[in-house]
């Protein structure tokens, strides 16, 4: 089996995923980020993030299915993109927003929030407990966090193109939102983006929503690299075709010279078990 590896969200740390990693059956590591948790106090760069990726599939064992939320996704893009030869599969959630929808907003809330992170700490420790309240809120702040980083965070993450990121990255990549998060603003345009692309959609969440479920979440990202595990076994390689609807014909065809061919709506909702 695949090993997970797990990517948070801005000024937390890697703790943010211990309820959903200790609800897996399968080999699993939540890694911090450069100015977060273990690694607070050094500089934030996609370079810097992305080795940080790198460095922790190194230890799992040299290739893993990375899965991030919010920051963490998009840095697990820009893993995609800088390692691909690493990353088996992705799973990308809540980060279907193009940099320059928020960036303004963004920027002023971590140039207010940098004048006096300690305050900005405490205000995030409270709202975080209230949005996801036991175990899940616990887990985000277990780590600390970090908010004096997050203006390095957002010039990082606007400075990145991740259309191009997923374009170039030739491995499967599953784009996971909740309904109601606002960072799914241009999730058609990401999946278009992606050569082997599929968006799934959960009911009745919000941004973090989805960790306020640790073990749903824990069902759906295992199930996600089970599938990844077994392209990766077959060495798949995808090729796409875009009919005048709008709806993909994909070929597979696996080493073994075994193809299928099926079509597949642009959005996929996960059964409830």
């Amino acid at each position: 089996m695949l090993p997970i590896v797990f990517v948070h969200g801005i000024r937390v740390s890697a703790t943010m995923w211990g309820p959903v990693v200790s609800r897996l059956d399968g080999p699993a590591v939540a890694v911090d980020l450069p100015g977060h948790g273990t690694r607070r106090g050094e500089p934030f760069t996609m370079e810097a993030a992305t080795s940080a990726v790198a460095d922790a599939i190194d230890r799992a064992g040299g290739r893993a299915l990375v899965a991030g939320l919010s920051l963490g996704g998009y840095v697990g893009i820009a893993a995609a993109e800088r390692f691909p030869g690493r990353v088996a599969g992705l799973v990308a959630m809540g980060c279907t927003a193009s940099p320059g929808r928020y960036a303004g907003i963004y920027r002023f809330m971590a140039r207010l929030a940098a004048r006096d992170p300690a305050r900005a700490d405490r205000i995030s420790e409270r709202a975080l407990r209230l949005t996801l309240p036991g175990s899940a809120g616990e887990a985000m702040v277990a780590g600390g966090l970090s908010c004096e980083v997050m203006p390095q965070v957002v010039e990082a993450v606007a400075g990145h193109d991740q259309l191009a990121a997923l374009a170039s990255y030739p491995g499967r990549v599953w784009l996971v939102n909740g309904a109601r998060d606002p960072f799914r603003a241009d999730e058609r345009a990401f999946l278009r983006a992606c050569r082997d692309g599929r968006l799934i959609l959960v009911p009745r969440r919000g941004h973090l929503g989805m960790l306020a479920a640790p073990g749903a979440l824990a069902r759906l990202v295992g199930d996600l690299c089970v599938q990844a595990d077994h392209l990766d076994s077959l060495g798949v390689r995808i090729e796409r075709q875009e009919g005048a609807a709008g709806v993909r014909t994909e070929r597979l065809e696996s080493t073994a010279g075994v193809q299928t061919e099926r079509l597949e709506s642009a959005v996929a909702t996960p059964s409830p078990r």
